[in-house]
């Protein structure tokens, strides 16, 4: 997309319920009903640059404008005089780039946060000289070849895929599509380490960007309880809690997944972290697996469930509730007397009360008692954004029952 001069872009103003005064303080999302939407502004093509007005035609910034979605103009910069080019995506990655190699000595890791790194709706995932780049907002999408042409500069990565797949795209009204941006597609999983394991990555056919390294934290601080324990995970993906947990010494760890590919690639992880004679997989539904190793008798020292988002949305919260408690109460026999139970959500809509509440009502259906003993969250390379409580979505809940 070519964009006007900031002198020439339309003008988008607030209707005066709009809350200037939050967008003022850093919230970065004007809702379509705060928005003056005459037929001019709706004509506007989706990451069309915009000027934003008050309701009383002071200038607050420069947005991006999606008449499509509910979230009508993201906030990219206050100055109304912004240009949006190479040059200006380079000074937020190069922040951002600052922040995580101070967290890391490893090129692994969350590199772009959305909102939180100044990128609306993108997320970049760093995996040595590979980046993957999902761009969840219309502004982003339509300046593809910008943003990958600054990562390419700044990171110096040999490598960048295009992930753009998933809910987020849907509801900007962006359709799925993948392609290889810089480089060469990868024909094979990338191996990632850490917390002591080696984890694989398959970049291009795997969920989301490939691993979750939102929950690398939680993964250690599951692993500082494992020496000497036997560990159950459900809902495993690549083996993320039961690898750390064998790296710091667990006895055996039993991975539970539905995805066969997701559990091949946690065999080869365990391989590669050289535990694989310490590691198992059982290929099922999370829920009927549980209920069956319960029928078995099967009792383990420290389990943990790291569900997909039940409450992805507002209106998804009560059945995405009752499903955690479900899980909960399933989980909770399967724990040795004294042992331990992580329970984790990334649903944002479900905040910590309500998620934590849910886990303990389950445990209590399941016949068990518990006190909290860790409460974990994102890392530091998933920076939250204070005025925008969606950042803060994901939540780990250690009980020892």
């Amino acid at each position: 997309m070519t964009d006007a001069s900031p002198d020439t872009r339309p003008t988008v103003r607030l209707l005066p319920k709009g809350d200037a005064r939050a967008i003022r303080h850093g919230f970065p999302w004007v809702y379509a009903n705060e928005l003056v939407t005459d037929r001019r502004t709706r004509a506007l093509a989706p990451g069309t640059l915009a000027t934003l007005e008050d309701a009383n035609r002071v200038p607050m910034g420069t947005v991006a404008m999606n008449p499509a979605s509910k979230i009508i103009a993201r906030m990219l910069d206050t100055d109304p005089q912004a240009q949006i080019d190479e040059a200006w995506f380079a000074a937020r990655l190069t922040r951002a780039l600052a922040h995580r190699e101070r967290l890391y000595a490893d090129p692994y890791y969350r590199l772009v946060h959305a909102e939180a790194d100044g990128l609306p709706g993108v997320v970049i995932d760093r995996f040595g000289d590979t980046c993957v780049i999902q761009p969840n907002a219309a502004w982003a999408d339509t300046r593809i070849e910008a943003l990958s042409a600054s990562l390419a500069r700044v990171i110096g990565c040999t490598t960048i895929l295009l992930n753009a797949t998933g809910r987020a795209r849907s509801l900007e009204g962006l359709e799925d599509r993948s392609a290889t941006l810089l480089g060469e597609t990868p024909e094979a999983a990338v191996p990632v380490p850490m917390n002591g394991a080696t984890y694989m990555a398959d970049l291009t056919g795997g969920q989301k960007t490939g691993l979750f390294y939102d929950q690398r934290p939680n993964h250690a601080f599951v692993a500082s309880l494992a020496r000497g324990a036997r560990v159950l995970d459900v809902f495993a993906h690549v083996g993320g809690f039961g690898l750390a947990a064998l790296a710091q010494g667990a006895t055996s760890a039993l991975a539970v997944d539905g995805s066969a590919p997701a559990l091949a690639l946690a065999e080869e992880g365990a391989r590669q972290s050289g535990v694989a004679a310490r590691f198992a997989t059982r290929k099922g539904d999370a829920f009927d697996t549980m209920a069956a190793l319960a029928e078995e008798g099967e009792t383990f020292d420290i389990v943990v469930c790291d569900p997909p988002a039940f409450a992805p949305s507002k209106s998804a919260l009560e059945a995405g509730l009752r499903a955690y408690e479900r899980v909960a109460k399933l989980a909770a026999p399967l724990v040795a007397e004294g042992g331990y139970l992580t329970l984790c959500s990334c649903s944002h809509a479900a905040d910590l009360t309500r998620f934590r509440n849910a886990s303990a009502r389950g445990i209590g259906r399941g016949g068990r008692r518990g006190q909290i003993v860790h409460t974990g969250f994102a890392g530091p390379d998933h920076p939250l954004m204070p005025q925008l409580a969606e950042s803060g979505y994901l939540k780990a809940v250690t009980f020892r029952l």
